[in-house]
């Protein structure tokens, strides 16, 4: 179930849990309304179109791989978002042929991927208890690097947690589109021994 409009608001109204894949009908309803809203200011309404489904949709690979998040509260999902062990920086099911390959924590860089919050839940500290999971989940898969292609929407959210710009590029859609988005990066190291003391 999709989350309606907020009443009284506390912290502890809402649960953090791993996505199911009965969770998948609910973030095809969630994830349309929170482009829609929270990225109209970013992009126009044909590069959202456009982007519905290819860049923004759900990935069912990162809810299998136990590596997707919701927040929910009274059983609404108000938002989602995720980490990754696989190759693909971004997208959804639509047009995948196939499982990406597994990234090595030793040399490759873990993924965030697909945070979509509720436009009547945004600014209330969601996408950010999403982004320290997954850091934490991260951390644990002993991943060192971390990296992201945000939208401009979602640049501000990253870089108050320490992403630093490496490209800016487009997305290249069907029709011609594009999709300016921002590649971001963050070195995960967990302190040594000698640091704690």
């Amino acid at each position: 179930m999709v989350a309606t409009e907020p009443s009284k608001w506390t912290d502890d109204a809402w649960r953090l849990r791993l996505a199911e894949l009965t969770d998948v009908d609910a973030l095809e309803a969630l994830i349309p309304a929170s482009v829609r809203a929270l990225q109209s200011a970013y992009y126009s309404p044909i590069q959202i179109d456009a982007a519905l489904g290819s860049v923004f949709g759900v990935d069912r690979l990162l809810i299998r791989d136990r590596t997707y998040f919701v927040i929910e509260r009274n059983g609404e999902i108000l938002g989602c978002g995720g980490w990754s062990r696989r190759r693909s920086l971004f997208g959804g099911d639509v047009g995948r042929a196939g499982e990406d390959a597994l990234l090595s924590p030793k040399s490759d860089a873990a993924r965030i991927r697909a945070f979509f919050v509720h436009p009547a839940w945004a600014r209330r500290g969601i996408g950010r208890a999403i982004l320290v999971a997954c850091e934490k989940a991260i951390e644990i898969a002993e991943f060192r690097n971390v990296d992201i292609v945000a939208t401009l929407a979602g640049e501000p959210l990253y870089a108050a947690f320490g992403y630093g710009v490496t490209q800016r590029f487009d997305i290249q859609m069907s029709g011609g589109v594009t999709l300016p988005v921002v590649r971001m990066t963050k070195s995960i190291q967990k302190p040594t021994e000698s640091s704690n003391r």
